[in-house]
């Protein structure tokens, strides 16, 4: 029996499904061959074990031995601690993979997720709201733009950085919100055919496809 267990909500509506960020944890897994299983907790009642875990009511967390983690971000650079595959070894490039890590939770989600939201939601009227969101994730991706351009991957090889950047590009992407970035929209190509990429994005969508049928009986 594996010793890590990834918790993600047993359903969720179809708009989020590929976007649900327990696919980070997935993705990384993967990408490191690390073994684990996963559990679920119900999306429409979110008890006092759910947040006994993850105190904001949302998923994933990650269960290592007795240490339970939420947050993709931290749960990411544990699994960075776990495998050279995730995070460079010598200090430097372990330094720019964690720099990366943060970059891309504080300076490009924090732009594209509202950004985003406007757009899963049908909301995006051309508002003052969204106008100022579409010019603070096109600042954030003209500064983003060069450094893709010059590098394969953020931190030399690929790592955590990688899959935490090229999931908050790739929810951009999927509302045509890089067509002015070639070297983002071609780094979230070639993140996104990685075969751990491919794999556990299939196996989230599984998840949920199972959820509906058991819903449905």
């Amino acid at each position: 029996m594996p010793d890590l267990t990834l918790t993600t909500f047993n359903w969720v509506p179809e708009l989020p499904r590929g976007f649900v960020r327990d696919l980070r944890v997935r993705w990384a897994l993967e990408e490191a061959a690390l073994p684990y299983r996963v559990a679920s907790v119900p999306f429409d009642d979110r008890g006092a074990a759910h947040f006994a875990h993850q105190p904001f009511g949302q998923v994933p967390w990650l269960i290592d031995g007795d240490t339970s983690i939420f947050e993709s971000g931290a749960i990411l650079l544990h699994l960075g601690e776990r495998s050279a595959k995730l995070m460079p070894a010598d200090p430097r490039g372990r330094s720019e993979a964690i720099k990366w890590v943060f970059a891309a939770l504080n300076s490009v989600e924090m732009a594209s997720l509202p950004w985003a939201l406007f757009r899963f939601t049908g909301n995006d009227d051309g508002s003052p709201a969204v106008k100022f969101f579409d010019d603070f994730l096109k600042l954030r991706l003209k500064h983003m733009e060069p450094v893709l351009g010059a590098r394969e991957w953020l931190a030399g090889p690929f790592s955590v950085a990688d899959v935490l950047m090229a999931d908050v590009l790739r929810l951009v992407d999927h509302f045509d919100g890089l067509t002015e970035q070639p070297a983002c929209r071609a780094y979230v190509a070639r993140a996104t055919s990685r075969p751990a990429f491919v794999k556990a994005r299939a196996d989230q969508m599984a998840h949920f496809a199972a959820a509906d049928t058991a819903r449905s009986a």
